[in-house]
């Protein structure tokens, strides 16, 4: 067991390759991710700006609507207040937008037709001081759910997006690098295995070589006194068959 807390084998290199094709794939899609969320991000973040300057330029129009229908018509206001209970003035629905898997709330003025223009404002009748003022306002208005939509939107993607890279910075610095030195761990610890078993099978090899050559030899060595024994015998007996008259 190494420091890695793997034992080397085959089979986990086996498993280990499988993990690096399987972090390899999911780091590629947290990449994609990070970089979608990085475009919706910015483009975002550009209509915010946009949409600030042009809430500056809506609020000063409807500033000077309502002071031109106060000059134009009085003052309106409690009119306005006393009616607003039976109106209910300002409705508004939430949809989402999916952005790479990020639900993304959108805050949508509710349509007005079912509502009556001036019900609106909380007026059955005015001027058309009065009207410019109820359109410049609701113009802001719209401008105003717009930034709020495309605020909660900004803190939503800077949220995932901080996430997404804490997983992508994980992946490509801690258990890549670490599945990868895991593997060539293994790699090496089992080609020193293979050479260890290549020496001992060559030593193995070279013993039973050497026991062979050995009996060969002691097989011809004993074949050799044999000969030699059974010569001897020949010429005894020669000598003998020569003695004899």
């Amino acid at each position: 067991m190494s420091h890695y807390g793997v034992l080397p084998s085959r089979m986990t290199l086996q498993v280990y390759k499988q993990r690096a094709v399987g972090a390899k794939k999911g780091y590629d899609l947290l990449k994609k991710k990070s970089d979608a969320l990085k475009k919706a991000f910015r483009s975002i973040l550009q209509k915010i700006v946009e949409s600030k300057v042009r809430m500056a330029f809506d609020y000063r129009e409807a500033r000077m609507g309502m002071a031109e229908a106060n000059f134009a018509a009085g003052d309106f206001g409690r009119a306005v207040v006393d009616h607003v209970a039976v109106c209910s003035p300002v409705r508004m629905t939430m949809t989402s937008d999916n952005i790479a898997g990020v639900h993304l709330p959108i805050f949508k003025l509710k349509d007005l037709d079912d509502i009556g223009d001036n019900a609106l404002l909380g007026l059955s009748m005015g001027g058309q001081s009065i009207q410019t003022a109820r359109e410049k306002s609701l113009k802001f208005l719209k401008v105003l759910i717009t930034i709020a939509t495309l605020q909660t939107q900004f803190v939503t993607l800077d949220a995932a997006l901080k996430m997404t890279n804490r997983r992508v910075n994980a992946l490509e610095f801690v258990l890549i690098p670490r599945i990868t030195a895991i593997i060539d761990y293994i790699k090496q610890e089992l080609d020193e295995i293979d050479r260890e078993d290549f020496v001992r099978l060559k030593k193995t090899q070279d013993n039973k070589k050497n026991k062979k050559i050995e009996q060969a030899a002691e097989e011809a060595k004993r074949k050799g006194q044999n000969k030699d024994k059974d010569a001897m015998e020949e010429a005894t007996e020669e000598t003998e068959i020569e003695v004899i008259p």
